[in-house]
C-alpha cells in the first residue's frame, strides 16, 4: 500500500497538546473560560432571492430538501423568526445576567438587520465575521471564496463601524484558513472543533491563532438527527462544565456554547438555556467572556513566538491588527 502523504508531510495535527497542556492562566484564577456564540445568519442563507440555485435546507425545524429554482416559504419563515423574535429574547436573557456574547454575523444578514447590529453594539457584544453568506464554501472556487471574504469584511466594517477581529465560516472549504490569513487582520478564526484550548498553527509561514468552536455544545442538535429535547441541552451543558471545572483544577479549559436565533430563540428552548446561564453566571470559577478577549489573553500569556518560533505573527505588537492585505 502506498501512503498518500509521508508522515512528515501529513497535513493534519492529530497530537495537539497531548498530555502536556499549557496553563491558560485565565483572569481571576478561573478554571474554565465559557464563551457564548450567537449566530446571526438570517437573510444570508440559500435563497433564489439571493441569486442561489436552490432554497435553504440546513438547520431547519423539520427534514426538508433544497428546492431548485424555487423559494421555500416554510424555511424562510423559520429563519425570519430568528430576527423578528429570537434575537430579542436571547438578548434579554444575556442582558439580565450581564453576560457577554460573541456574535458570528453573516455580513449579508448584518446588512439586512441594522437594528440587531445596533443592539449588539449597545450591549458590548463582539461581532465576529461569519463570512458573506451562509452557504457551503467547499462548493466554490478559491477565487470566489476570496472575493466573498473581501466583501464580507467590507460590508461588516460599513455596518458595524469597525472591521471584524474574529472569523468563522462554518460551512468552510480547505482553502478558507489560507484565504483568511492572506486577507490579514484577524486575531483568530474558529473554523475548528479540535480542542478545548486555543492553539497556534502555521499557515504558509504566518503564525495564526485558532479558537476552536463546538458542534456538541450547540443548539443545532435540536434540529438534526442527533437531536436534543427541550431539557437535555442544559443538562448536557451543565455536565460538561462540571467535568471541565474538575479538570481545570490542574489545567484550565475553554468551553464554547453555540446558539442560533431561530433555534434557541424559541420560548421552550430559551427557557432551557436559562438554566445553564444561571449555572454558569453564578459560578465563581467560571470566566464568561467574548472570544476576542480570549484571543487577546492567549496572545499575551502564550504568544506565537513560544510555540512557532520560525513563524511570523503579523499581529504580535499589542494584538493590534496590521493593515489588511486586501481592502
Amino acid at each position: 500500500m502506498t501512503l498518500a502523504f509521508p508522515s512528515s508531510d501529513y497535513p493534519r495535527d492529530l497530537a495537539g497538546y497531548g498530555s502536556e497542556l499549557p496553563h491558560a492562566q485565565w483572569p481571576g484564577g478561573a478554571k474554565v473560560a465559557v464563551q457564548f456564540v450567537i449566530n446571526v445568519e438570517e437573510g444570508g442563507e440559500n435563497n433564489v432571492l439571493h441569486g442561489d440555485e436552490a432554497s435553504e435546507a440546513f438547520l431547519t425545524e423539520e427534514p426538508t430538501t433544497a428546492l431548485r429554482g424555487r423559494r421555500n416559504l416554510n424555511v424562510e419563515s423559520q429563519y425570519e423568526y430568528g430576527t423578528r423574535a429570537g434575537f430579542w429574547r436571547l438578548r434579554r436573557l444575556f442582558e439580565e445576567r450581564g453576560l457577554p456574547v460573541t456574535v458570528f454575523g453573516i455580513s449579508e444578514s448584518l446588512r439586512r438587520n441594522p437594528e440587531l447590529v445596533a443592539a449588539a453594539r449597545e450591549s458590548g457584544w463582539e461581532i465576529a465575521s461569519h463570512s458573506l453568506r451562509w452557504i457551503n464554501y467547499a462548493e466554490l472556487d478559491p477565487e470566489v471564496e476570496r472575493e466573498h471574504i473581501e466583501r464580507a469584511v467590507r460590508i461588516h466594517t460599513e455596518v458595524c463601524g469597525q472591521a471584524p477581529l474574529g472569523w468563522y465560516t462554518g460551512r468552510n472549504s480547505e482553502n478558507t484558513r489560507r484565504l483568511v490569513v492572506e486577507h490579514g487582520g484577524f486575531l483568530y478564526d474558529s473554523d475548528s472543533f479540535s480542542d478545548d484550548l486555543p492553539y497556534w498553527t502555521d499557515v504558509g509561514g504566518t503564525a495564526h491563532l485558532v479558537l476552536p468552536y463546538t458542534l456538541d455544545n450547540n443548539d443545532g442538535r435540536y434540529v438534526n438527527t442527533y437531536g436534543f429535547q427541550s431539557e437535555s441541552f442544559s443538562a448536557y451543558l451543565i455536565r460538561g462544565l462540571e467535568l471541565l471545572l474538575e479538570e481545570g483544577a490542574q489545567a484550565p479549559r475553554m468551553m464554547s456554547v453555540g446558539l442560533h436565533l431561530r433555534i434557541s430563540g424559541r420560548p421552550g428552548r430559551a427557557a432551557d438555556l436559562r438554566r445553564f446561564l444561571d449555572f454558569a453566571a453564578g459560578h465563581p470559577e467560571v470566566w464568561v467572556t467574548r472570544r476576542v478577549d480570549i484571543a487577546r489573553h492567549w496572545r499575551t500569556v502564550h504568544p506565537a513566538s513560544q510555540w512557532l518560533p520560525r513563524s511570523v505573527d503579523p499581529l504580535a505588537q499589542n494584538g493590534v491588527p496590521a493593515a489588511r492585505a486586501r481592502t
